[in-house]
Formats: structure tokens, C-alpha cells, sequence
């Protein structure tokens, strides 16, 4: 997949967005901007219900919110952007349900990888590769590929992914460098923990969010959210654009992170 000699797929060139670049700045000159946003992005199914279409409707109408919330992130100089995309339960889905969705993660991927190349967008993939139909796995790999030496937001797609599975299979690679001499069970630490985690390349998010009115994290990222702030919304996934993105920062922003510590220790630290 050699895409590096294309530059026709910018984003951000269209006068019509002239205002919103103007918010974006107001947004940047008064607000510290989180540097790993992650977002659960629920409620396809309900807005595609509530629109009288078929579920898989719903995760195409889904598509245009990432595109929206990962161009807006790029603009705002956001580092990470992690989305649960796809978890260990829904392999649970009604099998044609899934067989959709993996072939829109396909479609996807191959129609907007020129986008994330050119927008100098990295992209990574967390969770059970092993579980991944060999298509979906080898069209994710070309890309992660492709757009590795890229050097803007890292875009992490949480795929087959469990907060779950994440510790277990740490715990599983730790047992075994300790069954080989390799590790002391007296060394074993938080930090430690953290380096086998499938996030160990990238910090943990500081803003996690939630769509669709659910107030649960779902099984995602449950070590790596322990000190995240949370911002729930009732809205559906795909109505989730640019200006509730916003809305949440200036919500993040309004929260004291204390991270166990008083108010006026905090004052006495910064």
C-alpha cells in the first residue's frame, strides 16, 4: 500500500470551515487540551432504530462521525485519539451483524487510508488480532504499516478489544518471562504492569467519553482509565460531531484533577 507520493486527499481546505477553525482557535487559547482523548462510541443501533434503518445503516451513519471527530482532533493538535471500535463481546452479535461490520472496517480503512497518510495520522490497532477475519487483519496491517514513520495524532482503533483481555494477556506475558528466569516476582510494579499492556507505546487518556446515555466504560481500558475524566452524553453516536467534541474538553477543563490529593495540596504543587 504505497501512498507516500499522493497529496490530493488533504482534508481542512474548504473555506466553509473557516468559522469553525475560529472556535477551534478560542478553544485552544482557553483551554488546556487533553493529549489522549478516548471515546466509546455507542448508540448505532438505537439512532438507526430511531431513523427506521437497519442496524448496519446506523455503523455507516457512524463512519461520518469519525471522520469528523478525527479530523477535529487533527486541527486541535490533539496527540491520541483512541475509539472502541469493535470489543471481545461483540463477537456475541448476530453473525450477519458482524460479518457487516468487518466488511465496513475494510471498506473503510481502504477508502480513507490516502486520508490518514496524507494528514500525517498514525495509525495502531489494540486487542486480539488472533480473532480478526485474515482480511480485516492484513487490510490493518498494510495501514498500520503505511502510515508508521507519520508524526501527528496516533490514531488507535481498540479492535477486538476488552479491558479484560488487555490485563489477562499481560499477566499471561509476565508469568512467563517470571517461569523463565527472565523476571522476579519482587520486581513486578504498576509501572511494570503498564509496559505489557497493549497501550504501552501511548499514555493513558486523560478524557474518556461516552455516547448513547449509558453511564458504564464497558469494559475498556480499565486499568489505563483508573485516573481519566469521564464525560457521559445522551447523545447518539452518530450525531456525535465537532461541537459536542468541544463541549466535552470545556467540561475536562472544568474539573479539578487531583489524583488523591487535597485541593490545597494541589494549589501547593503547581
Amino acid at each position: 500500500m504505497d501512498l507516500s507520493s499522493s497529496h490530493s486527499s488533504k482534508w481542512f481546505n474548504s473555506k466553509s470551515k473557516r468559522e469553525d477553525l475560529a472556535l477551534q482557535k478560542q478553544l485552544k487559547e482557553r483551554c488546556k487540551l487533553p493529549k489522549h482523548i478516548a471515546v466509546i462510541m455507542d448508540g448505532n443501533g438505537r439512532w438507526a432504530e430511531q431513523h427506521g434503518k437497519s442496524r448496519i445503516e446506523g455503523h455507516i451513519a457512524g463512519v461520518d462521525s469519525v471522520q469528523d471527530i478525527v479530523e477535529s482532533c487533527v486541527q486541535l493538535g490533539i496527540p491520541y485519539l483512541t475509539l472502541f471500535t469493535f470489543s471481545t463481546e461483540n463477537w456475541k452479535r448476530p453473525e450477519k451483524e458482524v460479518s457487516a461490520l468487518m466488511r465496513l472496517l475494510i471498506k473503510v480503512l481502504q477508502r480513507e487510508a490516502r486520508k490518514i497518510h496524507d494528514n500525517n495520522i498514525r495509525l495502531l490497532v489494540i486487542g486480539n488480532a488472533d480473532q480478526l477475519p485474515p482480511k480485516v487483519a492484513r487490510t490493518v496491517r498494510e495501514t498500520v504499516e503505511t502510515t508508521k514513520a507519520n508524526t501527528g495524532l496516533t490514531l488507535v482503533l481498540a479492535l477486538s478489544y476488552s479491558g479484560k483481555w488487555d490485563i489477562v494477556q499481560a499477566c499471561r506475558r509476565i508469568a512467563e518471562d517470571v517461569s523463565k528466569g527472565d523476571l522476579k516476582p519482587e520486581a513486578i510494579t504498576e509501572e511494570l504492569m503498564e509496559t505489557y499492556l497493549a497501550t504501552s507505546s501511548i499514555p493513558e487518556p486523560e478524557l474518556l467519553i461516552r455516547t448513547s446515555g449509558e453511564y458504564r466504560i464497558s469494559n475498556f481500558l480499565l486499568w489505563q482509565s483508573a485516573y481519566s475524566e469521564i464525560f457521559f452524553t445522551d447523545v447518539y453516536w452518530p450525531d456525535f460531531r465537532r461541537a459536542r467534541l468541544y463541549e466535552a474538553i470545556e467540561d475536562f477543563n472544568r474539573r479539578e484533577r487531583r489524583f488523591g490529593l487535597t485541593s490545597d495540596q494541589l494549589k501547593q504543587t503547581t
